[in-house]
Parts: structure tokens; sequence; C-alpha cells
């Protein structure tokens, strides 16, 4: 395989995917692979890949899903397993196209739950832990509100004219997120299982006025989960800690990542 360039795409079989590469490849270094959120893409991270990269010494690796960002599109409607087909196979696909060899999983709202997803179902000794971002690991009906809300400002206010500034195809973007999550058969969606089979060590990120999910997700992974579960409450932070709060974000996330770096001998920065 040929080194990845700093930006470019993706073409796997079915998807081409836009791609961002920040630091020293997969084969020089370990490698942080971010995962964005339901209405997020690779220019959404903003400058946290840098500062990432810069913190701990890693590769960062940010990608958009299909239907997002400069990707191809994806059939709409998405089913209720989206985030499930997401881990277990593209991710699984994108890990292998990139020559990953060891790391981290990085992500932020529905992010976090395929990195979760792909953590409890696919046991990759490359993957050293996890930072999960505002993670969903069921449905709650704050959730459902904030997507109900979502829809009346795509439909009536500026929210597609945003969108448009990031996703070549908004509608699509849009609708496949929250066409899923309002999707009735999506109520009783719940991952809170595959927690109990994550055998690395997880660093959850929260903001303490997260409008889109509660502190009892945090106590689903303090309950279920067998490994070590840290958390970082981010104070005056909502759904987005990293864009609302990022000195702290950062600090908190990049702390964690070099400590299990240490732990494997592979730390480049303090």
């Amino acid at each position: 395989m040929s080194e990845l360039a700093d930006a470019g795409f993706l073409e796997l079989p079915a998807q081409r995917l836009e791609y961002r590469m920040i630091g020293p490849r997969p084969a020089q270094a370990p490698t942080i692979v971010m995962l964005h959120e339901g209405l997020g893409c690779v220019g959404m991270w903003g400058d946290f890949p840098e500062r990432l990269a810069e913190a701990t010494g890693a590769g960062v690796f940010a990608y958009s899903r299909a239907g997002y960002g400069r990707s191809s599109p994806v059939p709409l409607p998405r089913p209720p397993t989206y985030m499930h087909s997401e881990a277990t196979g593209t991710l699984k696909e994108i890990l292998a196209a990139i020559g990953f060899r060891r790391g981290l999983l990085l992500g932020h709202s529905d992010g976090a739950s395929i990195a979760t997803i792909y953590a409890g179902s696919i046991q990759d000794h490359r993957v050293r832990g996890l930072v999960l971002i505002a993670p969903h690991f069921f449905v709650e009906d704050v959730s459902l509100r904030q997507a109900a809300e979502a829809r009346t400002a795509y439909e009536s206010g500026d929210l597609k004219q945003k969108l448009a500034r990031w996703h070549k195809d908004p509608d699509n973007a849009f609708h496949g997120w929250n066409g899923a999550w309002l999707d009735p058969k999506f109520r009783g969606w719940d991952i809170t299982p595959e927690l109990a089979y994550i055998r690395v060590p997880i660093l959850i990120v929260q903001g303490e006025d997260d409008g889109h999910g509660t502190v009892k997700q945090i106590e689903a992974a303090r309950e279920e989960c067998y490994c070590p579960v840290d958390v970082t409450l981010v104070a005056g932070a909502r759904h987005v800690p990293h864009r609302e709060a990022p000195e702290v974000t950062r600090d908190a996330v990049a702390a964690f990542i070099n400590r299990l770096l240490r732990t494997h001998g592979e730390a480049e920065a303090a």
C-alpha cells in the first residue's frame, strides 16, 4: 500500500471516503482514528486533530463516513442497525486500508457508539483504548427530542444552510442521521451488551450541560464494563466539548492517551 497523503480519498469496494492524516503514518507511530458525530465530517473536527497529534506524538486519521462531507452518498433510509454495519463492516475495512498497526479509536456521539460497537464486537489487539466523547449506549427521551428539534430546524430554519458548508449533499447527511434516529424501530436501540466485551481502557468525556444525553450513559458504562472507565465531565460544555472547551478536552484526552501509550512503551510526547 502506498503511503497515505495528508488528505485524499480512500477507495473502498463500495464507498469513496474523504480523509485527513496528521502526523506520523501508521507504520511509524500509534494512530488515533477519529469517528465523527451524526452530522459531522472531517472538516468539522476543526484543529482538534492537530492539537492531539502535537500533544501525543501519535498520528491522527480522521475520515468522513459515507453520506458526509465529500464522501460518497449513502442509500436512504438508513436502517436502525446502521452503526453496527459501520463498526463491523466499514471501520474494519478502513483500518486495513490505512495499515493500522496500533493505537486508539476516538469517537464523538454516533462515532463514539461506533467505536464502542467495534471494540465490543471485534477483539482487535491493535486497539489499545477508546476515547468516547458524548457517547450514546442506548436511546434516551432527551436524545429523541433533540432529533425532532433538529428536523424542525432543518425544514424551517437555517440548519440546512449551515450543513451545506460542510457536506456536498446536506440532505443525504441530515436525513441519513435524523431519519434513523426518529424511526420508531430505533427506540429500542441498545448497545450496552457490547460494553461487557470491551477489554481496553475507556475515557468518557461529556459536557455537564449536554442536551443530547444524560449521565445515565456514563452510569451504564461503569455498570456494564469490566475494563477501566475514566470520566471527565467538562463544565460549561454541552454536546461538543472539543469545540466548546477545547483546551480542557484536549488535555484530558491527551493525558489518557499518553498514559496508555507509555504503558505500551510508545509515547512520544509528555
